[in-house]
């Protein structure tokens, strides 16, 4: 939880109160749950809901499309979510765990030259109003790598967040701006907010010689789609990997076999960026945490100091525009917070960033420490792939026999010379032998501590 609202400061990109996502988590007693507190979509299509911006975020070998504006936003959960997760699980006291966010955002911390990465990629976003430009840009031009970054009026909402519990954010000045700003061009409304609740399910789990997997369920889409993938999977190989990959997107666009079956509760699928974390602790207890906020509707809440989601903003989701969804309906997503639990007593948690290369991520870094047997160093530095359609897409460091067999069998690829955001960030946590041990996604400048 303290992890999760440090990230809302120190990559309010991808993670914000304004967001939302999944925990799994499992209790040294071996029981697993999944708390969905993802977005959901308004329960009403505002005919005034006319602020939509298109904006094209580079990510350098390629570029993305995404929508910004109060009418790209869909109903958030982080709040809830944050506060339900502490009031099932958690020892400390609340107030403790928003320690660490009040002081980065109140006395602010230097730019790493990732951070410094992720905001020109999206500089769009972070600079399409003057309340985003005051805190991204206050010189009119993005922060440098090295420079100081903070964000007080986050501060301050932070620390009304740790007395006020949700009322903080349900009710109030911030709750307040929030509708004002979504009367003057989105769909949100009070009864949204009112309305919104948390899921908790159970995990959708895969047993696979030697351990049992536990993905997200649906309605998410991206635990369905890595489960099917691992039934028809024939073996290790890069080139199996791929052919299942291309099998399950076939799959799940002409509605036949199991996974459709598992998909026809899903609402539009949200592919967006992720901020995740993962935890494991000597008594057996892990929790998987992906959050998301897209990558923001590009306003800053007035007295909150954070973007609300843009989550309705995506051509996939959304492919009749601004108002083409599903009213007053639980979001999908690849998002797949994962708990792998191994015969030999260890436990991984995991889980990746990278928009829909999730289901491809996952999946590999299951084959890896399952199947390969790897440690969590081996599992994340092996290269990966990613196919959508009929296109590949693969870190060029491959042997070269596996390559010419990944090219010959997709006419239609790219070979991406270093390791890449694109390919996700799965961050290992986990215990093995008795001994903690883990890694963070270098992709994603990931960061594993034992403490």
């Amino acid at each position: 939880i303290s992890a999760c609202l440090a990230a809302c400061v120190c990559e309010p990109v991808l993670a914000s109160p304004g967001g939302g996502g999944f925990a799994m988590i499992r209790t040294g007693s071996d029981e697993v749950s999944v708390i969905d507190f993802f977005a959901r979509t308004p329960r009403h299509v505002s005919p005034g809901a006319i602020d939509y911006k298109e904006i094209h975020a580079d990510f350098g070998p390629a570029t993305q499309k995404f929508h910004i504006g109060a009418a790209s936003s869909a109903t958030p959960g982080f709040v809830q979510g944050i506060f339900t997760l502490h009031n099932k699980f958690g020892r400390l006291p609340i107030s403790d765990l928003f320690t660490s966010a009040i002081q980065y955002a109140k006395h602010g911390f230097e730019l790493t030259p990732f951070q410094h990465f992720l905001q020109q990629v999206v500089s769009p976003i972070l600079t399409a109003t003057a309340s985003a430009r005051e805190i991204f840009a206050p010189d009119g031009k993005l922060l440098a790598v090295g420079d100081h970054f903070k964000n007080p009026e986050l501060a301050d909402f932070l620390k009304q967040m740790a007395k006020k519990g949700p009322a903080a954010f349900l009710q109030g000045p911030v709750h307040d701006e929030i509708i004002r700003a979504q009367a003057d061009g989105g769909h949100l409304r009070d009864s949204d907010f009112a309305n919104y609740h948390i899921a908790e399910r159970s995990s959708l789990d895969v047993d696979l010689p030697g351990a049992r997997i536990h993905l997200n369920p649906p309605p998410s889409a991206g635990g369905a789609m890595i489960a099917c993938a691992l039934e028809i999977l024939k073996d290790d190989s890069p080139a199996a990997i791929a052919d299942s990959l291309a099998k399950i997107n076939q799959l799940r666009t002409d509605c036949n076999g199991n996974i459709a079956e598992m998909l026809k509760t899903s609402g539009p699928a949200a592919y967006r960026g992720t901020t995740q974390i993962s935890v494991v602790d000597n008594d057996g207890n892990a929790c998987s945490l992906t959050l998301s906020n897209g990558e923001g509707n590009g306003t800053i809440v007035k007295h909150g100091g954070f973007m609300l989601n843009n989550m309705l903003g995506e051509a996939d989701i959304n492919p009749h525009g601004r108002a083409g969804w599903p009213t007053d309906t639980r979001m999908s997503s690849m998002m797949c917070p994962t708990i792998i639990d191994m015969d030999d007593g260890s436990i991984w948690a995991l889980g990746s960033g990278g928009s829909n290369r999730i289901r491809s991520v996952i999946l590999q870094m299951v084959i890896n420490l399952v199947i390969k047997k790897d440690t969590p160093q081996q599992a994340i530095e092996r290269p990966r792939l990613h196919v959508e359609g009929s296109h590949l897409d693969f870190e060029d460091h491959f042997p070269a026999n596996i390559r010419k067999q990944l090219t010959k069998a997709f006419s239609d690829h790219k070979a991406w010379p270093d390791q890449n955001l694109f390919f996700g960030g799965c961050h290992i946590a986990g215990k093995s032998a008795g001994i903690l041990q883990g890694i963070g996604d270098p992709r994603r400048e990931g960061v594993f501590m034992s403490i």
